[in-house]
């Protein structure tokens, strides 16, 4: 990839928030750097929003929201239809635009290309299927309509590590439903978001719907949008105790909230699973987006008669791959993102080794420029390491083993988390078992990779509350009415 292929798009990327359908500097002039995480260099500078800015963003999406709601259904979904075409001819550009500023392989960002795609095209046919109920009521008195309505003005705040799948998880189901949105990106990954919206107004999307704030000072510009009694919906993905803040602030004004939040997802290997199929799992659970993402595997609970053969083989692999950048050919594992994250990878695995684990190999951090981990197997991990309670977000796979099934759903089920899980089993019987028994919203089945647009996504327990994707997803965006008339 050459430096002018990298510098032209990232010229092409606006500098500025989106409020009204206007491209503008922060009312305090103020602007953040954008760092790529595989350098430590700046590669961008944009408007840093304060409060005032927040407000106004707000105030777009209150003017546009009558003329948005009232838009025809088919009007709102062909827009959508139109930005998903865009976006696959415009791939290559948002896969490099995200591995530039958060660190991931290029392949992968292809792939993130691919899966946030499919939410434009999913909820632009979902935008037509918004339906309600007509009948007479039991005493024959009268005749019941139930019927969906947008809920109203939205605030969408999105995490840094999947910077366009989470974009277009919550603006898509918002605008397909009739809602008008500020979204809020991550200050570390907030590029792609913003060219996502000048992709939305290519397609068509009117003054106002979606309106982009970018920011340093997330709780101060968050707070007064969120106490404002205009806004009626609150979406959030990030970490849990981020999480029960928002919470707190929603409560005063009784705000519709999706909340998908923290992880700790057990990965179950029974003695009869195939290993083959095992070990290709745990790579795509534990290793995608170098381990950062909400549904990796954080415990890897494995039957004490394979453990030793799961290590062996997870650790030959983990030891072919290649770190770098993620635009060099080749690279499988990129950097973490930022210096925090690689901090807390090593006191993750140096508490783990004090407790009795085996380093089976890597376990540091990589010296020079970047934020990279050297990809990591710990064997043995004993009751009551911080790994085995702690999200990671990071390259660090952590084996635990197991003699029973009840002991396996014990340990599963262990944490105050519940977002995901993971099970390898050839008996359909004990496979039905663990759906029943495991305590999270979502479960692969000898599959490593659960996330689907067209699925429901979310969590149970401290894991969060509602749903993203699906014939579900929409309904997070809508309020129902019942309304009487006489017979």
């Amino acid at each position: 990839m050459t430096d002018t292929r990298e510098s032209d798009l990232l010229d092409s990327v606006p500098d500025g928030l989106l409020i009204g359908g206007e491209w503008r500097p922060a009312a305090a002039g103020a602007t953040l750097t954008v760092e790529d995480p595989a350098t430590g260099k700046t590669i961008k500078s944009i408007a840093d929003a304060g409060a005032e800015d927040g407000m106004a963003a707000l105030d777009a999406a209150v003017d546009a929201a009558a003329a948005w709601a009232a838009t025809p259904a088919r009007a709102r979904g062909e827009i959508l239809r139109r930005a998903f075409d865009l976006l696959q001819e415009r791939s290559e550009d948002f896969a490099l635009l995200m591995t530039l500023e958060m660190g991931k392989p290029l392949a992968e960002a292809r792939g993130e290309v691919a899966y946030g795609g499919e939410f434009l095209r999913w909820f632009s046919e979902e935008a037509v299927r918004i339906t309600g109920r007509y009948g007479p009521n039991p005493e024959g008195s009268g005749r019941i309509i139930v019927s969906q309505h947008p809920v109203g003005p939205c605030f969408l705040i999105t995490p840094w590590n999947f910077p366009l799948a989470m974009a277009t998880r919550k603006i898509a189901p918002a605008l397909a439903a009739g809602c008008t949105v500020v979204v809020k990106p991550a200050a570390l990954t907030p590029l792609t978001t913003l060219y996502l919206a000048r992709l939305l107004q290519d397609a068509g999307l009117p003054d106002g719907v979606v309106n982009v704030i970018t920011t340093s000072s997330s709780g101060a510009v968050s707070e007064p949008i969120i106490s404002d009694p205009r806004l009626r919906k609150l979406s959030f993905t990030g970490s849990t105790p981020v999480g029960q803040k928002l919470l707190a602030q929603a409560a005063p004004g009784v705000l519709r909230t999706s909340m998908e939040l923290g992880g700790n997802a057990p990965f179950v290997i029974f003695d009869d699973a195939d290993l083959d199929q095992a070990v290709k799992g745990a790579l795509a659970a534990k290793f995608r987006n170098i381990g950062q993402a909400c549904t990796a595997a954080n415990r890897f609970i494995v039957h004490s008669s394979v453990a030793g053969e799961f290590a062996r083989r997870v650790t030959a692999a983990v030891n072919d791959f290649v770190i770098g950048r993620g635009t060099e050919s080749g690279v499988t594992i990129g950097p973490l993102v930022d210096d925090k994250a690689v901090a807390k990878a090593e006191a993750l695995v140096q508490d783990a080794v004090a407790r009795g684990a085996e380093l089976a190999t890597g376990g540091s951090r990589i010296d020079g420029a970047g934020s990279f981990f050297e990809p990591t197997v710990l064997t043995g991990v004993t009751p009551g390491s911080d790994i085995l309670r702690e999200e990671i977000f990071g390259p660090v796979l952590a084996i635990a083993t197991f003699d029973t099934e009840d002991e396996a759903v014990a340990l599963a089920n262990d944490t105050e988390y519940g977002l995901v899980s993971y099970v390898y089993t050839e008996s359909l019987s004990r496979g039905q078992r663990m759906i029943e028994r495991l305590e999270t919203g979502m479960m692969g089945l000898n599959v490593g990779v659960v996330s689907n647009a067209a699925a429901p996504f979310g969590g149970w327990k401290m894991s969060g509350l509602g749903r993203e994707g699906g014939a579900e997803g929409i309904h997070e965006y809508l309020q129902t009415k019942y309304t009487l008339t006489p017979a």
